[in-house]
């Protein structure tokens, strides 16, 4: 499932009530540096550039994949990577 976390106690209530019931989680981070995001964000043709909902999230996550983020998950560098190749190596690592 899909969605964002970037509140270490939010990820812990998540993860531990998860585990509670014995379902297995694969915590993936689809990670790209500041500048690729802001690239990424103004150039995006259905949001429109400059999307102020996206805008406020860089530094947030910036900061939990500084702090903690990155340990907790399997970090997938979208930097370089399209959509397709992101999704492959994400399908790639689901099998193994």
């Amino acid at each position: 499932m899909p969605m964002t976390v970037l509140v270490e106690q939010y990820w812990r209530e998540i993860s531990s009530g998860l585990a509670q019931h014995a379902i297995p989680v694969r915590h993936f981070v689809l990670h790209a540096d500041q500048d690729t995001l802001r690239a990424r964000i103004a150039g995006d043709t259905v949001l429109g550039p400059n999307s102020p909902f996206r805008l406020q999230y860089l530094e947030p996550y910036a900061e939990a994949a500084r702090t903690w983020l990155h340990a907790e998950a399997e970090v997938v560098d979208t930097t370089h990577l399209t959509p397709a190749q992101a999704a492959l190596q994400i399908a790639e690592a689901v099998k193994s």
